[in-house]
């Protein structure tokens, strides 16, 4: 059969869903230039295929514009069709960012944070996912047969994301039912963003070859752990060189790391509407889930929501090149850019506002009475959406990082996907929510 082949030139939405339009592969370059048509009310498309109250109607035009250096086209060796698509950004038709393109509300936050503090940012997002497979196996957490059913798919999968340009690390099955995690190596904040994006879209895709079908929820069972996204963030200097760690400094913090992390975690209640933007991802965002629920530092804390992550090396110039901390307060119903934008403006902030560096805390907070908490500064982080968006709609600071019109466009959004919702109980909220993702 005769066939033109095709490329998705594709956006990540509000909702964290990958949406776009296809046109013949062989028109890349000029598409890169002028882009393919696109329709403001798009971006009201709520995760449930509902448009929420939106202030563009049916009114306006925009441009699509094609990333050529995105371009994804994985030959799975199998007769099956390839997985081709590029990511692009949102653009009025005059050339410049549209107020609610979350690749471009990325960029801007970068650049914020490389002109506050002279460096930038190293990413990579760890993902944990589920299969659904009917009957969840049971005593496989962690174990190598577990890994051994799966071991095809795993195999695929790698190989997919190396087509697809990243360096992979490891895959491992996890510890809720049917759970797994997959991880790739950092890059530049940018790519980190176009990685996450496109490992969600190989994943799902190499799953189904594989006969099974994969969720990124931020929770299957209200009863049980949820699938987390996090996020392993460094910096760099302008000449390449790390500038995360200083040995002088409290835990190993240079000065812009302990600025940059208390302004997240200043500003962590106001902006897990964008890392944890789902209905059920507060499910999860509980004490004991191994997630995270205080705006705290931890070190090798698997439940504070930013960690100190152990190194290995021995000598300063190797511990230098892997002090890292990771945002654990987030999950794959987040647009990746979106989530990282939040952190990334939040922690600029911090550097724009001198914060010193934050206290770190190796304890259950849990323990900790509501008085205790407040002496300390900490807060509990918000324990349903609705809180979550109100702390952000009434931060001045945080709604004015975003460009004019973004914060009631995206409240609206999230507001509409809720009332999809309505009185549904949480489990049937959990399985609404795992069909999606």
């Amino acid at each position: 059969m005769i066939k033109t082949p095709l490329v998705f030139v594709a956006t990540s939405d509000f909702a964290g869903k990958i949406r776009g339009k296809s046109f013949p592969l062989a028109d890349l370059e000029k598409r890169s230039a002028k882009g393919v048509g696109w329709t403001p009310t798009n971006v009201q498309i709520t995760c449930f295929d509902k448009i929420a109250e939106t202030p563009f109607g049916s009114l306006g035009d925009l441009l699509l514009v094609p990333d050529a250096e995105t371009l994804v086209d994985i030959d799975y060796g199998d007769g099956s069709p390839a997985d081709r698509f590029v990511l692009g950004d949102i653009r009025e038709l005059d050339g410049a960012p549209w107020s609610c393109c979350t690749r471009s509300i990325l960029k801007q936050a970068l650049k914020r944070l490389e002109d506050l503090g002279g460096v930038r940012l190293v990413a990579a997002f760890e993902h944990e996912f589920q299969l659904d497979a009917g009957s969840p196996a049971f005593g496989e957490a962690y174990t190598h047969s577990g890994f051994q059913q799966k071991r095809e798919l795993a195999e695929s999968l790698m190989a997919a994301l190396g087509q697809a340009g990243m360096e992979t690390d490891t895959f491992m099955n996890e510890y809720g039912p049917d759970q797994y995690e997959v991880t790739i190596d950092p890059t530049d904040g940018l790519r980190a963003a176009d990685h996450a994006a496109v490992l969600r879209e190989v994943t799902r895709s190499v799953a189904r070859r594989c006969g099974e079908r994969a969720t990124f929820t931020p929770i299957r069972d209200p009863e049980n752990v949820g699938n987390g996204v996090h996020i392993h963030m460094s910096f760099v200097d302008a000449q390449g060189i790390p500038a995360t760690y200083d040995p002088a400094g409290p835990a190993g913090m240079s000065s812009v790391t302990g600025a940059f992390l208390a302004g997240v975690l200043k500003y962590l209640d106001s902006i897990v509407a964008f890392t944890a933007p789902s209905d059920v991802s507060y499910l999860r965002l509980t004490p004991h889930r191994w997630s995270a629920a205080y705006n705290n530092l931890g070190l090798r804390d698997r439940e504070a929501s930013l960690r100190i992550c152990p190194t290995s090396a021995q000598d300063e110039a190797g511990i230098a090149r892997q002090y890292n901390f990771e945002f654990r307060a987030g999950d794959a119903a987040a647009s990746p850019y979106l989530a990282l934008a939040a952190i990334v403006h939040a922690g600029a902030q911090g550097l724009q506002e001198n914060l010193a560096a934050p206290p770190v805390t190796q304890e259950d907070l849990s323990l900790l009475s509501a008085e205790a908490l407040k002496a300390r500064g900490y807060t509990r982080l918000p324990e349903a959406l609705p809180e979550a968006l109100a702390r952000f709609e009434h931060n001045d600071i945080a709604r004015a990082w975003f460009p004019e019109g973004f914060a009631e466009v995206y409240l609206a959004h999230k507001r509409g996907e809720l009332a999809y919702l309505d009185a549904m109980p949480p489990e049937e909220r959990c399985a609404v929510y795992a069909r999606v993702y």
